[in-house]
């Protein structure tokens, strides 16, 4: 790679080593990183054969599952590595069954990447949506390794399509395939002189209906809803996110609302309680018998959210008042409305859900306010909206199928 690139991604990881000493994640990215090699040698067969599927945090994980679960139903004798980037993704999927083994990549720096390779003697590698190493691809490309990215979604103010992006353009090339998300990441790419893309929509369409197909059955907020006139969900929420939505909610005493914030530490939780003017309960010390006494529930447990958005009329996504909005598609896959803040155009999904009116962007109290209004008062209104969220849902599944044939099937029969 680049002498320069190789430069920049020294000062890199030596500014994240700097960071460490007082940043927890990047602490917790640098001991992953550490322990990377000594994974590799004590879980992996020496004979190497894995298919190596990437992804830099959680929400790229949720895109890349449905293809790793797909690969281990076909066949359950394949063997798989996954690597995370960022502690977030890591730390939360670090014992996923689906795999053989799971570890933190090392940074993209020529000795790292050859050691990496060497150990692991990857069939394939599969990058997920936003992930371009230099050193590893390009070390990827000169051994003859199938290299894949898959829902990738491209944007013409990325580097690649400026003047100065030709070190990143080569990136592009080391991949056999690129698997984008909508025909515009097609054009910009052919554009370039990238041809070798097939649009299969994103992987986590497929997700969000297998998790609905799958949803648990959960009796207290069964029992929490059951004589509501309407509940509004509200998953992976902000301080910003709570402070438009609470104060609504607290002001209409015909709504039930179940929070289930991103992160809930003790002092976030105590936070979150004190803007409730109305009974509220947490989800791990509820009780029949004190369920019912409450108007919010505060989900103060992982893993429930995804199967919660199913008990009410409409969702609130989280996100979209800092670096982005959660995902949506947990929430549409339930033909419900959904609302989320101003920050969502770099998902495709929400600006395609706004159009459809299967969703509402919102910015302040006084537009969420003209969101949620009609919602309780219209219940028709309410039902054509939800229907229109789950159609787009619907519309989109079988990128996975799609990939999964090109790469294990096409490919093949190519070869």
């Amino acid at each position: 790679m680049d002498p320069i690139y190789n430069i920049g991604i020294a000062a890199y990881s030596n500014a994240v080593k700097i960071a460490a000493l007082r940043n927890p994640k990047a602490k917790l990215m640098l001991r992953g990183q550490r322990r990377c090699f000594r994974t590799l040698q004590r879980k992996l067969d020496p004979a190497g054969g894995y298919i190596w599927v990437h992804a830099s945090s959680l929400g790229e994980f949720e895109q890349g599952r449905p293809l790793i679960e797909k690969i281990k139903r076909i066949n359950p004798e394949a063997r798989i590595l996954l690597t995370f980037f960022s502690p977030s993704g890591y730390e939360v999927r670090k014992n996923f069954s689906k795999v053989d083994a799971v570890v933190y990549l090392p940074f993209d720096l020529p000795g790292n990447v050859n050691r990496f390779i060497d150990l692991v003697k990857p069939s394939m590698a599969v990058f997920v949506k936003y992930e371009f190493w230099g050193n590893y691809l390009s070390a990827l490309k000169r051994r003859g390794i199938p290299t894949y990215i898959i829902s990738a979604i491209f944007r013409p103010k990325q580097i690649f399509f400026k003047p100065w992006g030709s070190m990143f353009r080569k990136m592009l090339k080391c991949f056999n395939t690129l698997f984008v998300q909508n025909e515009q990441s097609r054009e910009l790419l052919a554009g370039i002189g990238i041809d070798n893309v097939i649009v299969a929509g994103d992987t986590r369409f497929d997700r969000v209906a297998d998790v609905r197909a799958a949803a648990k059955e959960f009796p207290l907020v069964a029992k929490f809803v059951e004589n509501a006139k309407f509940t509004l969900v509200m998953g992976s929420s902000w301080p910003p996110d709570e402070d438009i939505v609470i104060p609504y909610f607290n002001a209409h005493r015909e709504m039930k609302l179940i929070i289930a914030p991103h992160e809930f530490d003790r002092h976030r939780l105590h936070v979150l309680m004190s803007k409730l003017s109305r009974p509220a309960r947490f989800y791990s010390e509820t009780t029949p018998q004190n369920i019912t006494n409450a108007d919010c529930l505060i989900i103060d447990s992982f893993g429930l959210l995804s199967s919660l958005y199913r008990y009410g009329q409409a969702a609130y996504v989280g996100g979209g008042f800092g670096a982005g909005i959660h995902n949506i598609n947990e929430a549409a896959v339930y033909s419900i409305p959904v609302i989320f803040g101003p920050k969502h155009h770099k998902f495709q999904e929400a600006g395609d859900l706004i159009a459809l009116d299967g969703a509402m962007s919102i910015h302040d109290a006084d537009t969420f306010s003209a969101a949620m209004d009609p919602l309780l008062e219209n219940e028709p209104l309410r039902l054509k909206c939800g229907n229109a969220a789950g159609q787009y849902i619907q519309s989109h599944l079988g990128g996975t199928q799609l990939i999964y044939d090109h790469i294990f099937n096409h490919s093949q029969e190519e070869g």
